[in-house]
C-alpha cells in the first residue's frame, strides 16, 4: 500500500498546486483537485488513478526541479498509483507481486506455465487440429480454472478501489447515472486525455509527437479483438459445434490476426518511446512492472501469428504449447501487474464525469 511519507509527498504537491492552478485546463486531475480543499489518502489514490502521465504539467510547473518546491505531479502520481495497486489487490498477500512483477519474472511464469501444460499434449503429428495435441476439455478446464481466478481478483480490485474513491473531500457526489458511464466510457475508448494539451503527446522538452498515443490505440484495441476472436470462436464451437481449426477467412482468425498484428505494433512501439521519453515523467523504480506487461503481450501475440502462419507445419504442436504457455502466463499476472492500471482509471474517469455533472 503507499508508504505515509509518499502520501504525504502527494498532499504537499497536490496542496501547492491547488494554490496555484496554472495546469487547471490540462487534464482532469487538476479539475478533480480544485474540488478540494485537503486531500485524504482516498483523493490521492483517486487522483493517481485518473493521471495518464502525459506529463504536460511537468514543463508547465514554475515550481518544478530545480526549484526548491521541487515539484514533479506525474512522479509523484506514479508512486501513490503503484501503492494503490498493492492497495486494492486481491488476496492481500498477493500486493507484494507488484514489486517483483517484471521481464524476467514473466518470462519465468511462462515457462513454468509451458511445463505444466506439456504433459496434457496427446500428439505431435502433423494434422493443423489444435484439439488433436491439447484436448479441447482441459484446455477449457485449465483457463476456466485460471479465467475465474482472474475475474474474481480483478472484480474485488476495482470494487474497493471505487470504494476508495468515495473517502473523498468532495462530498456533494451521488450514484453515477446513465450520462455518466457513457462520458467514461467515451473518455477510455478515445484515451481524450493521454496528451495535456493539443492533439500530440508530450515526450520531452519541447517534443511532442501522436505516437503515444497511436501505440496505446494499437495495444488497447489488440486486446479486445483477441478477446473477440476468442469470444466467436468460443460461440462457433459451442453453439454451431464447429471445431477449429477455422479457415483464414473466418471470423475468428480475420479478428484474432488483426488483434494480433496490433498487438505486435502497440507493444513494440510503446518500448521503443519509453527507451526515449523523459525519466523525470514516472518513477524509475517502475520500469519492470511496466514493461513486463507490454512484453508478455508481444509474446502473446508473435508467439499466435507464428501459431496461425505454422499450423499445417511439424512444428505446430511445440508452437502450440508456447503459445498457451505465455497466455496463461499473462493471464495471470493480469491482477498483478499494469494491467490493473486501465480498470482504475477507468473507474476514476467515472467518479470523475459524475463529479463534473455535479
Amino acid at each position: 500500500m503507499p508508504l505515509p511519507d509518499t502520501l504525504a509527498g502527494g498532499e504537499r504537491v497536490m496542496t501547492i498546486c491547488n494554490a496555484c492552478r496554472y495546469c487547471e485546463a490540462y487534464c482532469p486531475v487538476f479539475q478533480a483537485m480544485e474540488n478540494r480543499t485537503s486531500f485524504a489518502k482516498g483523493d490521492l489514490l483517486y487522483l493517481a488513478n485518473l493521471c495518464h502521465n502525459c506529463g504536460e504539467c511537468l514543463y508547465a510547473c514554475q515550481y518544478a526541479p530545480p526549484h526548491e518546491f521541487g515539484i514533479n505531479v506525474p512522479r509523484v502520481m506514479a508512486e501513490i498509483r503503484v501503492g494503490s495497486y498493492e492497495e486494492f489487490c486481491w488476496p492481500g498477500f498477493m500486493s507484494s507481486a507488484f514489486k517483483r512483477n517484471g521481464v524476467v519474472a514473466s518470462m519465468v511464469l511462462s515457462v513454468i506455465s509451458i511445463l505444466v501444460l506439456w504433459p496434457f499434449v496427446q500428439s505431435t503429428a502433423i494434422t493443423g487440429d489444435f484439439y488433436a495435441v491439447i484436448p479441447h476439455d482441459a484446455m477449457v478446464g485449465i483457463f476456466g480454472l485460471v479465467a475465474i481466478f482472474v475475474v474474481a481478483a480483478l472484480t474485488v480490485g476495482v470494487r474497493r478501489a471505487w470504494q476508495s474513491y468515495l473517502v473523498s473531500g468532495f462530498s456533494r457526489t451521488g450514484p453515477p447515472e446513465g450520462g455518466h458511464y457513457v462520458r467514461a466510457i467515451r473518455d477510455v475508448l478515445t484515451l481524450r486525455h493521454l496528451h495535456g494539451s493539443g492533439a500530440d503527446c508530450t515526450n520531452n522538452v519541447e517534443q511532442r509527437s501522436p505516437w503515444r498515443r497511436w501505440f496505446h490505440h494499437c495495444t488497447y484495441y489488440g486486446f479486445l479483438l483477441c478477446f473477440a476472436s476468442t469470444s466467436v470462436a468460443a460461440v462457433y464451437h459451442a453453439v454451431f459445434g464447429w471445431r477449429a481449426p477455422y479457415a483464414y477467412s473466418s471470423a475468428p482468425v480475420v479478428l484474432g490476426t488483426l488483434g494480433g498484428a496490433a498487438l505486435v505494433v502497440g507493444p513494440l512501439g510503446l518500448l521503443a518511446l519509453r527507451r526515449r521519453r523523459d525519466p523525470a515523467m514516472g518513477d524509475p523504480s517502475q520500469r519492470g512492472l511496466d514493461e513486463s506487461f507490454i512484453v508478455m503481450l508481444f509474446m502473446t501475440s508473435a508467439t499466435g501469428l507464428l501459431l496461425l502462419a505454422l499450423r499445417q507445419q511439424a512444428v505446430m504442436s511445440m508452437l502450440l504449447v508456447v503459445h498457451l504457455g505465455f497466455v496463461l502466463g499473462l493471464f495471470l499476472t493480469l491482477p498483478y501487474g499494469k494491467f490493473v492500471h486501465g480498470l482504475y482509471r477507468m473507474a476514476a474517469l467515472l467518479r470523475f464525469a459524475t463529479e463534473a455533472h455535479q
